[in-house]
């Protein structure tokens, strides 16, 4: 069965060298190589079962890797979680923050993240005390503290100008997923919503909340729209909460994922950005949109 391994670097690192190419295109007997970006991204083609431990070899390497199907790596469909994969924060940690209470709330984002509490209880609990901020002060937050993680818009952008819907899933809230939407290009978002009352937040969000059978849901949904095989899917986050949406999708990637959501993940992003998720479709650099 042909078969491709895809090695990823990171941009800084440049790893994928000319001795990796060769110990794998030798390891697999491979039939042929293409560079997506040199040294950065490279496939292997090979057509014989992976031997066992070439699996332990590239889990020693400075690298990211997969092995799939090359008939069947582009996808259209792509449903994404948005703190600490797609933004490089947990916008509640930093609402706390501004608040002077991240001690006290960071440590429960913390254990949800990895699997620990419940979800929507860890998320009722710290939401209570962020009482009283004036909503204004959100678009200073995101101001302030809130960037894209490396790779973000390219990824969306070059996936929707290859006809991808492109769908940004949070369990945090909408005041940040709009905002994260219109500034990388994602097609449709969904989120909490934070209630307020004469300016100020309510220690409250509406119900029902957006947790990990949401976002499984809207993977599902949004196949069923677009007519997609599974295989035509991908789902990427970090925490706990996305594990159902990457158990679901045809591809889960767990982009610098807490251990649970390791284990659960058929891609682990450890050491590249997000412009991974296109270089595992097959995406060259030269097929890079950024705007």
């Amino acid at each position: 069965m042909n078969q491709v391994l895809t090695l990823i670097s990171n941009t800084q690192d440049a790893a994928v060298s000319n001795k990796i190419k060769d110990k794998y295109v030798s390891l697999l007997n491979a039939s042929h190589c293409n560079w997506l970006n040199r040294n950065i991204a490279l496939d292997i083609y090979f057509d014989d079962e992976a031997p066992g431990e070439i699996l332990h070899m590239l889990e020693a390497e400075n690298l990211d890797y997969t092995f799939q199907d090359p008939l069947t790596r582009s996808k259209k469909l792509l449903i994404a979680d948005m703190d600490s994969t797609i933004i490089n924060v947990e916008c509640l940690d930093e609402i706390a923050d501004f608040l002077g209470i991240k001690g006290k709330v960071s440590p429960i984002t913390e254990a949800a993240m990895r699997g620990e509490i419940n979800f929507e209880d860890a998320l009722n609990e710290r939401v209570s005390l962020l009482k009283g901020l004036n909503i204004a002060n959100l678009q200073t937050i995101f101001n302030e503290r809130v960037k894209l993680n490396p790779g973000a818009i390219t990824m969306v952008r070059t996936m929707n100008a290859n006809g991808a819907n492109t769908v940004l899933i949070s369990g945090g809230f909408t005041y940040f997923t709009e905002r994260v939407s219109k500034a990388t290009g994602f097609k449709a978002n969904y989120a909490n919503i934070l209630l307020h009352k004469n300016g100020e937040l309510t220690g409250k969000v509406k119900k029902p909340i957006v947790d990990a059978n949401t976002k499984i849901e809207t993977l599902r949904q949004f196949q069923k729209k677009g007519n997609l095989k599974n295989c035509e899917t991908i789902a990427i986050g970090d925490g706990a909460n996305d594990i159902p949406m990457l158990l679901g999708a045809g591809i889960g990637v767990g982009y610098y994922p807490y251990p649970a959501t390791a284990q659960a993940s058929d891609v682990k992003i450890k050491h590249g950005d997000l412009t991974a998720l296109l270089y595992l479709q097959g995406y060259t650099l030269s097929d890079f949109v950024d705007s």
